[in-house]
């Protein structure tokens, strides 16, 4: 069938950051990033800065403010470091945004050029939850490092190992997550690709529900968190309050060989969720996982959680949240066929977030 709202991709994950130059730094030394372009006052933007990062095809743009008196500085006063655009690579962005607000969508930007000597670039924007946005990008005739306006930069490293290859997917927290698939349902024809309600997130002291939406193609997924009526705090109400409002919680990336990303990683600073040894000991997750491509210990010695489904396994772990808000964190995920969530090791990971909400005292 025709898919109404086409998509190539993730195109960027656009944070907003209270100093760009030195997000842009921990990036390219922490996670193995590197710096391919930049806008600021040295290129006519007088009231911000930019640096684009790439690892593999995913790509991230810290902006920060050089002056005050920005939506982007009165924006990371009230929320901190966080993500305020998850931008879409479509084949057209005016087809695209036609049907995105005739299915109800608010329009941000209409379609509009933004050319240099490199080409010519087609973006437009919608809003989603919270602050976030989607701009629509199509860059199929343009030849520069990323966007008219800035210009190519060398890493501000010297290159190391890179860590993952791309996007896997991007996690949402909301306060009404049926609304807000029901959202991208109408709007992108985005379909649910898994459901977790009940006992599937939930601890003995908090839970949530969630669900999936993603593309025909499985290229763009969303996961959506809600917070789930417990007994104390979750992960979600949490975020809620220390983000001030419905936002981006973590970005999985895709890793070929996620032993070596941990290793790498952990020694330029990342910190990690501790698994206890408990899950590593229990017998049901030998017999439920089977063969996998490493010995369980090694998973052990590095705290990577494992799960397998009917179409395969994957292997994933967290990291702590990267600000000082306990707000957005990562996950390194290595798929063998299994394109699922790690369902088996919700409740790990559920109690490991507990573990460290109860040390800043917010459980």
């Amino acid at each position: 069938m025709a898919d109404e709202f086409p998509v190539n991709g993730m195109d960027a994950v656009v944070f907003a950051v209270g100093n760009a130059r030195q997000a842009a730094h921990f990036y390219s030394t922490a996670f193995g990033m590197r710096l391919v372009a930049y806008r600021g006052p040295e290129t006519g933007s007088r009231d911000e800065a930019a640096y684009v990062l790439e690892s593999g095809t995913a790509r991230f743009v810290f902006r920060g403010p050089v002056r005050a008196g920005t939506w982007l500085g009165r924006h990371v006063a009230d929320h901190g470091d966080g993500v305020v655009d998850l931008a879409i690579e479509v084949p057209d962005v005016e087809a695209a945004y036609a049907y995105a607000l005739a299915q109800g969508a608010q329009g941000l930007e209409e379609p509009h050029s933004l050319e240099d000597e490199h080409g010519k670039v087609r973006i437009a924007a919608i809003a989603t939850y919270g602050e976030t946005r989607h701009t629509l990008v199509s860059r199929a005739d343009y030849h520069g490092a990323y966007l008219p306006g800035f210009v190519a930069a060398e890493p501000l490293v010297q290159a190391g190992d890179t860590f993952f290859s791309s996007i896997d997917h991007c996690v949402g927290n909301v306060e009404r997550m049926d609304e807000w698939a029901d959202f991208y349902h109408r709007v992108m024809g985005f379909t649910d690709m898994a459901e977790f309600i009940g006992d599937d997130i939930a601890t003995e002291y908090s839970a949530l529900m969630s669900k999936v939406v993603a593309d025909g193609t499985r290229k763009v997924k969303f996961p959506l968190n809600e917070p789930a009526e417990s007994k104390r705090k979750s992960q979600i109400d949490e975020y809620l309050e220390f983000y001030g409002g419905p936002g981006v919680q973590h970005i999985a990336l895709a890793t070929d060989d996620i032993l070596a990303a941990v290793d790498g990683m952990r020694a330029a600073g990342v910190e990690f969720l501790n698994t206890p040894d408990s899950y590593y000991d229990d017998p049901e997750l030998r017999a439920r996982i089977g063969q996998v491509r490493v010995p369980v210990e090694e998973l052990r010695s590095r705290r990577i959680l494992v799960d397998r489904d009917e179409e395969g396994y994957l292997l994933q772990i967290f990291t702590k949240p990267v600000q000082d808000r306990p707000t957005v964190f990562f996950e390194l995920i290595e798929r063998h066929g299994s394109q699922g969530f790690g369902k088996g090791n919700f409740k790990a990971l559920f109690e490991a977030i507990e573990r460290e909400q109860e040390r800043r005292g917010n459980l």
